[in-house]
């Protein structure tokens, strides 16, 4: 029986929500998946629809929802459904909601220099999601999170703190992919993926594909 996935999209077009869900929603097909694609938040309201699937990946960054599409969404999870996302999409999103952001384990508070190179260090290797993946650079923004230590860590990257004049984080470890559970559904996170062709490196892409894989109810 195939796995059915909700790929909902919106909110600030700089980090290219429609072009995110056009990219994972072939991938997900080529892994067996049923798609449904929304640009609306309302399917979370319907209780019995959301428990139909078995992954949700949000792409709102800088959005807001109503109490009852958070409710709808977070029950679902907590029954088992799985989510996924990425950068902004799910790390900075829902800022008036601190209990989406419990989920999550995360949220996001600045990015440092703004788009430049940075490494990104496989901590993890035995976790499936990331094993036979080595350390990379990537061009981008690299995220700045308050972060739930109970974060099960994959991956993590180091803040210089040469861009900016805040020479008190110089040296923080700032984890960069972790997983979670919120009740029985399984939470995936990656701070990677600021543009559509941050994809392209070879590892981003495929610790992605394994983490929306590994969400999965």
């Amino acid at each position: 029986m195939s796995k059915k996935a909700l790929i909902s999209w919106g909110g600030w077009e700089g980090h290219e929500p429609k072009e995110n869900a056009a990219l994972f929603e072939p991938l997900l097909k080529t892994c067996g998946y049923n798609v449904e694609v929304t640009d609306s938040l309302d399917t979370y309201k319907d209780a019995e629809k959301m428990k139909s699937f078995d992954l949700v990946i949000p792409i709102w960054t800088m959005s807001d929802m109503t109490s009852e599409q958070e409710k709808g969404l977070l029950n679902a999870i907590y029954s088992g459904v799985g989510i996924a996302g990425w950068h902004g999409g799910m790390g900075d999103s829902m800022r008036n909601k601190p209990h989406f952001q419990w989920m999550v384990g995360g949220q996001f508070v600045a990015h440092p220099g703004g788009i430049i190179d940075y490494i990104v260090n496989i901590v993890k290797q035995e976790d499936p999601i990331v094993a036979g993946l080595n350390d990379f650079t990537i061009h981008s923004e690299q995220y700045y999170l308050h972060v739930d230590p109970g974060n099960e860590v994959l991956a993590t990257t180091v803040i210089t703190g040469e861009y900016g004049d805040i020479p008190w984080v110089k040296g923080t470890i700032m984890p960069v992919v972790w997983k979670r559970m919120y009740g029985k559904g399984k939470v995936f996170y990656s701070s990677i993926g600021h543009v559509t062709s941050d994809f392209n490196i070879p590892e981003v892409r495929e610790l992605t594909r394994r983490g929306l894989l590994w969400a999965t109810r």
